[in-house]
């Protein structure tokens, strides 16, 4: 999954994200910080929310149905995959993956696993926290055997 196509999936469910947490144009344009006009245009069809816009959407509706069918249960954790692909995020606790995951590997306390919705990859160390996310399989197999090897 790419930025772009973060931008174009949520653009295009903006007014059902909109609709299913019951606000108007108005105070939904108030809430993301975008003017009323442009709103209504994302849900046109005539343009594309930003980035900062995107990020804001789901920051706030994280708990919409809508955002969930698109990123699962942490769409945050994709949004920031994203943006800081194949950086080292150094405990950050997760749930251990019980519901949108996906078990790939596990070796001496290290679990690298696939998100079913997003297809982004993650390390977790024994305790549950993510320590590294990316979409980029090879990198995640890599930095994972490198983890794996160290303890």
């Amino acid at each position: 999954m790419t930025r772009d196509e973060i931008i174009m999936q949520v653009s295009e469910k903006l007014r059902l994200i909109r609709t299913e947490a019951g606000y108007t144009q108005d105070k939904m344009a108030d809430i993301i910080g975008i003017s009323k006009k442009t709103l209504v245009q994302i849900e046109k069809g005539r343009v594309l929310a930003g980035w900062s816009t995107v990020v804001s959407i789901c920051a706030l509706f994280r708990e919409t149905e809508t955002v969930q069918f698109l990123f699962g249960n942490e769409p945050l954790e994709v949004l920031e995959t994203v943006a800081l692909n194949g950086i080292d995020l150094r405990k950050a606790k997760t749930l251990g993956g019980r519901v949108w995951w996906r078990g790939i590997s596990q070796k001496n306390g290290f679990i690298l696993q696939q998100n079913i919705l997003s297809k982004h990859f993650r390390i977790l160390d024994d305790q549950n926290y993510r320590i590294f996310s990316s979409f980029d399989e090879k990198l995640s197999r890599q930095r994972f055997k490198e983890l794996a090897k160290s303890e």
